[in-house]
């Protein structure tokens, strides 16, 4: 499967992506074997995202019933610990400059990841149509399927968020204006942006909202959406990397603002300033409402 598929996903919601990727000793021994073979399999980064893809359109399709992944075989997306400022920190800069240019690993685990997607979904508000799409035979053996990886030591770190027809809010108070970006672009469209910090200052900047909002919105419920990210973030190596993955919907918000406003919103709510705060809620929502609501018209 050729870079097609990924560049053009026509038809399908926007989906975007916030993962964590670590260090291969994170991983126990024997899933480390596994991440360096499948990464070796695989290659490019656009192979995995064409891998990915092809995959969940042929689980829609396949006779029998059942869309859900059998594990067989994972995907793995890797990055390299950049060098300079975006370094992830280790004990002192020596170590820290020692370390750029190492591969950081995050395995896509579909198998869990499909059945927290189920779950979700059988206890929204669409359950009763659920319950009719996904049989219950169906949820029983793939439910199987997750209690034999729940067994494995590395069950609970599950690395990768995702959300579609737009990014949460509090994804974005991780990330700051001078983070390393690489915007994908094809055709004269922007097939993705992909932006990356550190998970040391991931967890900063997350606690930071968290202590301020906590003060100055206790009710606002992008702080339980926040104390759960940050809750999220501590239980990866210190010296893994966070990347946000904005999808196909790049396409229609890039340039963005977005973590500059989110950053702006906290400070002024922290500081009174409900004007400010109003206004950076206003660019937030002028830029984010019109992507939700093509949820609606699809």
């Amino acid at each position: 499967m050729g870079g097609k598929l990924y560049r053009g996903q026509a038809g399908l919601p926007f989906s975007s992506s916030l993962r964590i990727y670590e260090p291969l000793e994170a991983f126990p021994p024997e899933q480390q074997r596994q991440l360096v073979a499948d990464g070796d399999r695989i290659g490019s980064r656009a192979a995995v995202e064409n891998a990915e893809l092809q995959a969940s359109l042929g689980r829609i399709t396949r006779s029998g019933g059942d869309p859900f992944p059998t594990g067989r075989t994972d995907l793995v997306r890797m990055t390299r610990v950049p060098g300079g400022r975006h370094a992830a920190p280790g004990p002192g800069q020596e170590e820290a400059a020692h370390d750029a240019g190492r591969l950081l690993y995050c395995p896509s685990q579909l198998v869990i990841r499909a059945g927290l997607a189920a779950n979700a979904l059988m206890d929204g508000v669409h359950g009763p149509l659920a319950d009719l799409l996904i049989p219950v035979s169906q949820r029983d053996k793939h439910q199987q399927r997750i209690d034999r990886i729940n067994a494995g030591d590395d069950a609970k770190r599950v690395h990768t968020r995702a959300s579609t027809w737009g990014i949460p809010f509090s994804w974005f108070s991780l990330f700051a204006e001078s983070d390393r970006k690489e915007v994908v672009e094809s055709d004269g469209h922007i097939q993705t942006v992909r932006v990356w910090t550190p998970l040391t200052e991931a967890l900063e900047r997350a606690r930071f909202a968290v202590a301020h909002l906590a003060l100055a919105a206790p009710d606002l419920d992008m702080l339980d959406d926040l104390t759960q990210l940050t809750e999220w973030l501590e239980l990866f190596h210190v010296q893994s990397m966070v990347e946000l993955d904005y999808g196909a919907v790049a396409d229609k918000v890039y340039p963005d603002e977005s973590p500059m406003d989110v950053r702006l919103g906290i400070e002024c709510l922290a500081e009174g300033d409900m004007t400010g705060a109003a206004a950076a809620y206003r660019r937030l929502a002028s830029r984010w409402i019109p992507i939700r609501q093509l949820a609606r018209a699809s």
